[in-house]
C-alpha cells in the first residue's frame, strides 16, 4: 500500500508521502534511543505536565483533526470528535494515576524476613524505545492509548502507522513536540510494512505493540519472539451480543445498532454475531433490521450521515466476499447485501449497505471470519448452554456483549465466556481505567489501566542484606 491519503467517500488521492529512507529510519531510532536516557530519569510530575500539554493542545485541535481523519478513513465527523476528545481524557487520566499504578510495592514483612533481607521492594522500571505498528481504524486512539502509559512510564515511542492515514500520524509526532516533549521522545516512521522487521531487530528498539489483523501479528510475534523481545497484540474480533428473554429488548436492539456499525462497522470490538434466544428472536431480528435498513449511508463529512464509506477497497471487497459466500450457501440478506446507489464524487466511494444476515451455518466463510464492516449476522438459540457454545465457536475472544437482567444468567456468562471483556446490558467500550484486551487469536497482554502502563516497564526486584 503506497503512504498516501486517499478519501474512502470518493476515491480521490489527496496527498502522497516518500517512505524514510532505511538510513532515516537509523537516525530516527538513534534519536529515540538517546531521548531514553534523559526522558527516563525525569520524574513524574514533569511527565505529567507534558502529557497535560499534549491534551490541552489536542482539544484545541479537535475540529481540525477530526476533519484529516474523516478524509483519510472515512468515519462519520462526529465520531472523529469524540475520538479526539477520548484521546485528551486518556492523556489526562494517565498524567493524573501513572505515579500511583507504577509506585514501589512492598512484599509482606514475614516474605521479606524469611529471606534474609533487611528490606525488599519492587520497582517498576522503563524498558526504552518502544515500536507501536497501529491501524487506521482509530487513527487516534490505538495510538494514544499506547503512547501515553508508555510515555509516562518513561519510555519513548516510534510509531508506524497504517500507510493510509499519514497525516494523523505526522499530527502525533508534532502534537507531542509542541507539547514540549524533547526531540527523539515521540517520532513517526513513514515506513511500509517491509521495513518494520528491521526496526524490530534493531537492538535499540526494546518492546513492540501492534493493534492489527491476525496476519500482521504473528510477523512482528514472530520477529520478536526471535529477538527475545515483548510484545503486547491486539487482533481480530468476532464479539458475541447476546440476547436472553429477561433483557430490555427495546435498548437491547437500540444499542444493538450502535455496536454493529460504530466506525462504519470497523472496530475489533464491534458486535458482530448477534444471538438471541428463540423467545425474543424474531421480534430482535425484525427491530433490528429496520433500524439497520434505516441508516442514512452517505458522505461522512455530513453530519446526518450514519454509516460512511470502508476505509479502503480491499475492506470493502473482503466484506463483499463473505456475505456473497454466505448468501449462496443458503443466507438470507434481510436488508442491505450490496453496495449502495450514491450521487456524484460518492458513487466512486467504497461504501456497503448496513446488512444483516440469518440462517447463517457453520459451512460460511462469514460464521467464523471478522466482518469487519456493517454486516450483522443473526443466529436462534435454545437455551443459555446454546448461547455459550455459539458465542465461544470462533478463534477470536476479544470482548462480548450479554443482555440478561437474570443474575444467575449474569454469573453463568461472565464464568464461561471465553473473552476478554463480558459487557451487561451495554456494548463494548475502552476506558484508561479498566484493561483493554484478548484471548485465542485475539492477541495477548493488556492495554490501558494499570495493567497496560506496566507492560512495558522492567518489573525489578530491589533486596538490601542486613
Amino acid at each position: 500500500m503506497p503512504i498516501a491519503t486517499v478519501n474512502p467517500a470518493t476515491g480521490e488521492t489527496l496527498k502522497t508521502f516518500d517512505a524514510l529512507t532505511p538510513e532515516e529510519v537509523g537516525r530516527r531510532i538513534a534519536a529515540s534511543a538517546a531521548a531514553f536516557r534523559r526522558h527516563r530519569t525525569t520524574d513524574f510530575a514533569e511527565r505529567a505536565r507534558l502529557l497535560g500539554r499534549a491534551a490541552d493542545l489536542l482539544d484545541e485541535d479537535r475540529d481540525d483533526i477530526a476533519r484529516t481523519m474523516t478524509l483519510e478513513m472515512g468515519k462519520p465527523l462526529a465520531a472523529a470528535r469524540a475520538e479526539a476528545a477520548k484521546c485528551a481524557k486518556a492523556m489526562r487520566w494517565y498524567a493524573e494515576h501513572a505515579e500511583a499504578l507504577l509506585a514501589d510495592e512492598h512484599p509482606a514483612p514475614a516474605a521479606v524476613e524469611d529471606s534474609g533481607a533487611a528490606a525488599v521492594r519492587v520497582r517498576y522500571r522503563p524498558l526504552g524505545p518502544v515500536l507501536a505498528v497501529m491501524p487506521w481504524n482509530f487513527p487516534l486512539w490505538q495510538v494514544v492509548r499506547f503512547a501515553a502509559p508508555a510515555l509516562m512510564a518513561g519510555n519513548t515511542g516510534l510509531l508506524k502507522h497504517a500507510s493510509n492515514v499519514p497525516q494523523t500520524a505526522l499530527y502525533l509526532e508534532d502534537l507531542f513536540l509542541r507539547a514540549g516533549y524533547p526531540e527523539g521522545c515521540f517520532q513517526t516512521l513513514l515506513i511500509g510494512s517491509g521495513a518494520v522487521e528491521a526496526v524490530l531487530r534493531d537492538p535499540r528498539v526494546a518492546a513492540a505493540t501492534l493493534t492489527g489483523s491476525e496476519p500482521a501479528g504473528r510477523a512482528v510475534a514472530s520477529v520478536a519472539g526471535d529477538e527475545v523481545k515483548k510484545t503486547v497484540l491486539e487482533l481480530g474480533g468476532s464479539d458475541p451480543y447476546i440476547v436472553m428473554p429477561s433483557a430490555d429488548l427495546d435498548r437491547a436492539v437500540r444499542t444493538a445498532v450502535t455496536a454493529r456499525v460504530q466506525n462504519n462497522g470497523q472496530s475489533c470490538i464491534a458486535a458482530k454475531r448477534f444471538i438471541a434466544h428463540r423467545d425474543v428472536y424474531e421480534t430482535f431480528t425484525e427491530r433490528f433490521t429496520a433500524l439497520m435498513d434505516g441508516l442514512a449511508v452517505g458522505d461522512p463529512l455530513d453530519e446526518a450521515t450514519d454509516v460512511g464509506p470502508l476505509a479502503t477497497a480491499q475492506g470493502r471487497a473482503d466484506v463483499e466476499e463473505l456475505v456473497d459466500d454466505a448468501v449462496r450457501l443458503g443466507a438470507l440478506a434481510r436488508c442491505g447485501g450490496g453496495r449502495p446507489a450514491l450521487p456524484g464524487p460518492l458513487a466512486h466511494g467504497w461504501f456497503y449497505e448496513p446488512t444483516v444476515l440469518t440462517d447463517v451455518t457453520p459451512e460460511m466463510r462469514i460464521h467464523h471470519e471478522e466482518a469487519f464492516g456493517p454486516v450483522a449476522t443473526v443466529y436462534p438459540v435454545a437455551s443459555l448452554d446454546e448461547a455459550v457454545g455459539l458465542a465461544n465457536d470462533t478463534p477470536f475472544g476479544l470482548s462480548s456483549n450479554v443482555w440478561t437482567r437474570d443474575e444467575d444468567e449474569q454469573r453463568r456468562f461472565a464464568r464461561d465466556l471465553e473473552a476478554g471483556g463480558v459487557f451487561f446490558n451495554g456494548m463494548t467500550a475502552s476506558h484508561p481505567a479498566f484493561p483493554f484486551g484478548g484471548v485465542k487469536r485475539s492477541g495477548y497482554g493488556r492495554e490501558l489501566s494499570g495493567h497496560g502502563i506496566r507492560e512495558f516497564c522492567n518489573v525489578t526486584t530491589v533486596w538490601h542484606a542486613k
